[in-house]
């Protein structure tokens, strides 16, 4: 299982936690998902987030 992959079922699972609230934690269940495999993609070297972050350049 790829690190990308974790990231997603660690951001679904702890999201599952609050998701019991109605729609709007269903949603927030999705947005912590997809973080989860950002930093999971990140973490595997499929993406570089670093662009993201402004004043942090590597030179």
């Amino acid at each position: 299982m790829s690190a990308s992959t974790a990231g997603l079922l660690a951001g679904l699972l702890l999201a599952l936690v609050g998701a019991t609230g109605g729609l709007g934690w269903c949603v927030v269940a999705v947005l912590l998902g997809a973080v989860g495999y950002l930093v999971g993609a990140q973490l595997d070297g499929r993406i570089d987030l670093t662009d993201l972050v402004p004043g942090r350049r590597r030179g």
